[in-house]
């Protein structure tokens, strides 16, 4: 009787550590994964300007924000690099496809020769063709010189002209949305701090680094290292504690809005879902306006064809400045009768134009919607884009 006892006990004991492993395990597989990226490393310093090198001031935030994620049990992380060595671009891309990551964090800074120059800027994959994106883009490509057979491993890919990635982006529109949705959290959160957002905050332009991670990514410029005043603090530790914990809250913002906020765990999901409906702001590619999905046109082939956001729609007439709009700039009205339409914004770029509505969205407009305009004439968001 004895014997049967401890068996009996014995059993119990297995099945529940079978209990426990089994939840440890289900927890583990729909955590929220977040992969986040220390630019340059090792021989690639990056910027260096006044004592201060980007690889390591990106490497001490990049720890700080995953320090941060990681006190959150319903999210996991991992690292590019964790210490001062050289990853491939498309390594660090390919880290995160293999962790099956919901997100890719690119972090970097910036510089400058105008050493006046400040502020950040959060970027998403894309063809924008402004060409201070485009050198953004090219500055950061030509790390892909420093490696051993980069040009079979890029298969022609040409870093000083980052247009040559045009034929590449297929899949870029599929995560568009939701990493300007990301994009445009991060840079709230730093417009809190204080800092200067530059030209708007979110912009597009083709980082290699972006374009072979398969999952929502945004790259992040913290800030200018070559302007004395902003370089300071980027390179102390109270500086990187403030942009840690703006980029960790965007972060956590981005996961309870489209994921969950850890009551309902639905991590199985890819981007362009989210988990409360009744929050739609940051889904341009959700819009009213149907044929914004799916089209891979940056600019109309019409030069008289601009993109606007409309915000709202009211019989009272409201002056045009930005504190009657929630701080956003560049206000245009239009009256219709006995109504005043009110929009924000204007474009010929089909993609920036949405990358301003989710602006706007995150601004609290939740109802935003786009608008095109030919010849000074109303059309279609289909006409527009033909």
């Amino acid at each position: 009787m004895k014997l049967i006892h401890t068996n009996s006990n014995t059993l119990k004991g297995l099945l529940f550590l079978t209990f426990f492993i089994s939840n440890l395990s289900f927890g583990q597989i729909n955590n929220f994964k977040v992969t986040l990226d220390a630019g340059h490393g090792a021989h690639d310093f990056g910027a260096t300007y006044n004592g201060h090198v980007e690889k390591n001031i990106a490497l001490a935030i990049v720890l700080k924000v995953g320090k941060l994620l990681e006190a959150n049990s319903k999210v996991d992380v991992t690292y590019t690099r964790k210490t001062d060595v050289f990853i491939d671009l498309v390594e660090r891309a390919n880290i995160a496809n293999r962790a099956n990551a919901n997100i890719f964090v690119s972090i970097h800074c910036n510089a400058s020769r105008n050493t006046s120059a400040d502020g950040t800027e959060t970027y998403v994959m894309g063809m924008n063709k402004i060409a201070s994106n485009l050198e953004a883009a090219k500055k950061e490509n030509s790390v892909i010189t420093l490696e051993k057979d980069y040009k079979r491993k890029y298969e022609g890919f040409d870093p000083n002209s980052p247009e040559t990635m045009i034929g590449m982006t297929l899949m870029q529109e599929e995560y568009l949305g939701n990493s300007i949705s990301l994009a445009s959290k991060v840079e709230n959160e730093f417009e809190k701090l204080g800092k200067k957002i530059r030209g708007g905050g979110v912009k597009q332009a083709p980082f290699m680094v972006l374009h072979k991670a398969y999952m929502t990514r945004i790259l992040i410029e913290t800030g200018f290292i070559s302007n004395n005043t902003e370089g300071n603090t980027l390179d102390s530790e109270e500086g990187q504690n403030e942009i840690a914990k703006a980029i960790t809250d965007a972060i956590i913002s981005y996961k309870n809005e489209y994921y969950g906020n850890g009551t309902v765990e639905t991590y199985e999901a890819r981007p362009e879902t989210k988990v409360i409906e009744k929050t739609p702001e940051t889904t341009p590619v959700k819009s009213s306006a149907p044929a914004e999905t799916k089209s891979t046109t940056t600019k109309t082939s019409d030069t008289n064809v601009i993109f606007k956001v409309q915000l709202s729609a009211s019989s009272k007439k409201v002056a045009l400045e930005s504190k009657n709009f929630k701080g956003l700039n560049t206000i245009s009205m239009e009256k219709s009768g006995n109504v005043y339409k009110y929009m924000y914004g204007e474009t010929s770029d089909y993609n920036q134009s949405k990358v301003l509505l989710s602006q706007a969205k995150a601004k609290g407009y939740s109802s935003a919607f786009l608008i095109a305009f030919k010849n000074g004439k109303k059309i279609s968001i289909q006409e527009a884009i033909k």
